[in-house]
């Protein structure tokens, strides 16, 4: 925890999904399956954008200059080939973490960049959380302020009273903090990875964490104390 901080109590805690509670590892096979490109070439192409700091999605310009990626979602779902997350691309820990943070009395949220038709997936998974919430519903997908704006009138407390949790220096991490949110930074997944020791990572996290069981322990000294 970075140093002079000032004790704030925990209220609610908020989740990215995408390497956060989900292994993307099928997905973005099945994104290049889609495309005709061999998967160990997609991810060294996806790994070298990332590198670069640039967004996921400009990925697919290397196969295929001018792309869309929403169009091709769409023609991905009338082929009866869209997104199928399943109870097997959630990590391990993710249940008995979610479940542990709502015994502790926080609201849990998830609030992540995805489609309308993950949020519904999400929600059939009966996930132990409070909401379910995409950048598809809300009409605006981070970094944008205006998506951590939708965070903080979702999430009960005030906003250094939420903790968002994400994998992702640019989309999660900063602009949580530039709203005034606590963050949790988690290593895992290739965003997590390669920016874990980054110094905007090792400054602006108040918790780095490498599983999500780690967080109940962290949060409980942050609770609300009862008056005695």
């Amino acid at each position: 925890v970075p140093a002079g901080r000032a004790e704030v109590a925990v209220v609610s805690v908020v989740f990215a999904v995408g390497e956060t509670l989900l292994d993307d590892s099928r997905e973005f096979g099945a994104w290049a399956d889609w495309i005709g490109v061999p998967r160990h070439t997609f991810s060294a192409v996806l790994g070298a954008v990332t590198a670069a700091g640039r967004d996921n999605a400009e990925t697919f310009q290397y196969f295929r200059p001018g792309f869309d990626l929403a169009a091709e979602r769409e023609r991905r779902e009338q082929a009866g080939a869209g997104e199928n997350y399943s109870e097997a691309d959630l990590y391990p820990d993710v249940r008995p973490a979610l479940a542990a943070l709502r015994e502790m009395g926080l609201w849990v949220g998830i609030a992540g960049n995805q489609t309308a038709r993950a949020g519904r997936i999400f929600r059939e998974m009966r996930l132990p959380v409070d909401c379910i919430a995409t950048s598809s519903e809300w009409g605006v997908a981070k970094p944008d302020p205006a998506f951590f704006r939708r965070v903080i009138d979702a999430a009960p407390g005030r906003p250094e009273e939420i903790v968002y949790v994400g994998d992702h220096r640019d989309n999660d991490l900063i602009p949580a903090k530039a709203a005034g949110l606590r963050a949790a930074h988690i290593r895992r997944g290739p965003w997590g990875n390669l920016w874990a020791d980054d110094p905007r990572v090792a400054k602006l996290a108040d918790w780095r964490i490498t599983s999500l069981a780690e967080l109940p322990a962290l949060l409980a000294p942050e609770l609300q104390q009862e008056p005695g």
